[in-house]
C-alpha cells in the first residue's frame, strides 16, 4: 500500500506541473513559429531600422504562474494539488475570479493513474515507465483537445522512451515488437491520411496523431494497435456526433482524435488490450 500511496502523491504533484505544460506548451510553440517567421522576413526583407525588440522570457518554469485575470502570482500554498483549489473554493484569493476545475481534474487523474501503477507493479521500473506512459499521454489528451496540436516534445520522446523501456525490459513488449508497432502505427493513420485526402481533397487528421500511435505501438506492441484504434474510433464518432447535434463543433469543424487514441490506450494500459476486444464481441 505504501508503493500506491507515495506513487499516487507523485502523480498529484506531476499533474500540478502537467496543467503548467498544458497552458504553457502551446503557447510556447507559437512564440517559437512567430520567431522563425520573423526570422526568415528578416532574411529575405533585409534588415529593418527598427530596434528588434527582444520577448520576454517564457518557458515552463519563467515567468511564475499567475491569475490570469488579475495578474496575481500564486503563491507556494495557493498551489497544493486538490487541496489548494477545495481550500480557495474554486477562486482567486485576490480577485474571486472562478479557476476552472479541470487543474484539480488534471492532478486527480494523474495521481490515480501513478497510484493504479504502484498498485499493479509495486515501486518497480516498470510502474515508473508506465507513469511516465500515463503522464505524457494525459498532457497530450488536453492539449490536443484544447489546440488540435500534438507538439513533438511529448511525442517523440514518448514514442522513442517505449522502444528504450521495451529493449531494457522495462515493460512486457519485446523490441521488435515494439519497433514493428512503432513502425505499423505510424504507417497505417498515414495511409488513411493520404487515402482520405485522394478521395475528398481534405485532410482529416494531423501528423501529430501518426506519431502519436506509433508511439503506442512502441509500448504496446503492434499486436494492440486494432484494438486502440477501434476503441478510439468509435467513441471519437460518438461524442463527435453529440458535439454536432449540440450544434459545439469548432470553426471547420473538427474534432481531435489525439484524445480518444489516449482514452483507448490508458485503457489497454490498465484492463489489457485484449479485453477491449471482447468488449466489442471480438
Amino acid at each position: 500500500m505504501s508503493d500506491v500511496f507515495l506513487l499516487g502523491l507523485l502523480g498529484l504533484l506531476v499533474g500540478s506541473f502537467l496543467n503548467v505544460v498544458i497552458h504553457r506548451l502551446p503557447k510556447m510553440m507559437e512564440m517559437r513559429w512567430a520567431a522563425e517567421c520573423a526570422e526568415l522576413h528578416r532574411t529575405h526583407e533585409g534588415p529593418a531600422d527598427e530596434t528588434v525588440v527582444e520577448p520576454a522570457k517564457f518557458n515552463l518554469m519563467v515567468p511564475r504562474s499567475r491569475c490570469p485575470h488579475c495578474g496575481h502570482q500564486i503563491r507556494w500554498f495557493e498551489n497544493i494539488p486538490v487541496i489548494s483549489y477545495l481550500v480557495l473554493r474554486g477562486a482567486c484569493s485576490h480577485c474571486s475570479a472562478p479557476i476552472s476545475p479541470r487543474y484539480p481534474l488534471v492532478e486527480l487523474v494523474c495521481g490515480s493513474l501513478f497510484a493504479w501503477c504502484g498498485w499493479s507493479w509495486g515501486m518497480t521500473w516498470e510502474a515508473l515507465a508506465w507513469c511516465f506512459f500515463s503522464a505524457s499521454v494525459l498532457a497530450l489528451a488536453c492539449i490536443d483537445w484544447d489546440t488540435t496540436l500534438l507538439p513533438d516534445d511529448i511525442t517523440l520522446p514518448l514514442l522513442w522512451s517505449g522502444l528504450c523501456a521495451a529493449g531494457l525490459g522495462f515493460i512486457n513488449t519485446t523490441l521488435p515488437h515494439a519497433l514493428w508497432g512503432a513502425v505499423a502505427g505510424y504507417m497505417s493513420l498515414w495511409l488513411v491520411f493520404w487515402a482520405f485526402k485522394l478521395t475528398t481533397g481534405k485532410e482529416g487528421m494531423g501528423y501529430g496523431d501518426f506519431k502519436l500511435f506509433a508511439a503506442f505501438g512502441a509500448w504496446f506492441g503492434w499486436q494492440a494497435l486494432i484494438p486502440i484504434i477501434l476503441m478510439a474510433s468509435v467513441i471519437g464518432a460518438v461524442v463527435g456526433i453529440a458535439i454536432k447535434f449540440m450544434g459545439q463543433l469548432r470553426e471547420g469543424g473538427y474534432v481531435p482524435f489525439g484524445p480518444f487514441l489516449a482514452i483507448a490506450a490508458l485503457t489497454a494500459m490498465i484492463f489489457g488490450p485484449s479485453s477491449i476486444l471482447a468488449v466489442i464481441g471480438l
